[in-house]
């Protein structure tokens, strides 16, 4: 049995390898693309690595095209949308779960609704709604349209259901204000949930392409999608610099990738609070 047992926990850790550098490879086409030529990047078999790595087209690439504007312009807009959605998120899902209000059922029915609508059905009225307040065009406008997301509610609330309300009460006894409750217990015993959220706003955000280039016209306003998009069709790579492209390519999510690195840890203490919440 127990020589079973260990084969099972090898099988295990070897499908999980497997599945783990199927999702990687990906990465190391793109990254490995970019150190080869047009012909061994279309060259059947595949050349897993060039026979000599062309290294400086990672620097051709980068001067090529304003990346480091692009890429600023991504993570300057993510983290402030981060940083909103983050406080009207707690604010909201608060309300809806530690505060009683006769609407209480009716606001969390809308939140669940409005999980359900696509995005790209809000897309005209958003439109016209930031027309009507001249923000197109404007960094103002790529943030103030994306202050609120119903997921970052939606996920906020679960986490704060997971805390038992005996201690909101005990909060308000001791005297403590809506907002001191909010800020200094519940937010900090649901850290890490909020650490998740950040992460995949701040990866959706840095990585939106249509919004962003439905409401801005200005090359400057240009985010990393979009500013790819213009160097593959209007930098004279369409089709012709493909080395160049994949490098343009792995630079520009090389700071998501990192920033996945930092956060791993806090994914998974996220995973397994979640996971001990549901076993109580």
């Amino acid at each position: 049995m127990h020589a079973w047992g260990k084969a099972g926990t090898a099988l295990r850790h070897a499908i999980l390898l497997a599945i783990a550098l199927a999702m990687a490879f990906p990465f190391y086409w793109m990254a490995t693309s970019a150190l080869k030529t047009n012909d061994e990047i279309w060259s059947f078999p595949p050349v897993l690595w060039p026979a000599s790595p062309q290294w400086e087209q990672y620097a051709e690439a980068w001067l090529e095209a304003p990346f480091w504007r692009y890429m600023a312009n991504s993570a300057g807009v993510a983290l402030a949308i981060v940083l909103l959605q983050a406080i009207n998120s707690a604010m909201m899902a608060y309300a809806i779960t530690h505060m009683k209000f006769r609407l209480q059922r009716l606001f969390s029915g809308a939140i669940l609704l409005g999980f359900m609508i696509p995005a790209t059905a809000v897309y005209l009225p958003g439109y016209v709604v930031l027309s009507k307040l001249q923000l197109l065009d404007s960094y103002a406008g790529l943030i103030v349209s994306n202050m609120v997301s119903v997921f970052a509610i939606f996920l906020a609330r679960q986490a704060f259901l997971q805390v038992s309300h005996e201690l909101i009460e005990a909060g308000q006894i001791d005297g403590a204000s809506h907002g001191r409750i909010l800020w200094t217990i519940l937010v900090p015993l649901t850290r890490p949930t909020f650490a998740v959220m950040a992460l995949i706003t701040f990866i959706d955000q840095y990585n939106n392409y249509f919004w962003p280039s439905l409401i801005t016209k200005s090359p400057e306003l240009q985010l990393v999608s979009a500013g790819l998009r213009s160097f593959f069709v209007e930098g004279g790579a369409y089709g012709l610099k493909w080395p160049l492209i994949m490098a343009a390519s792995a630079f520009t999510i090389a700071p998501l990738l990192l920033l996945f690195l930092l956060t791993q840890r806090t994914i998974m203490n996220s995973f397994n609070l979640s996971a001990g919440a549901a076993k109580g």
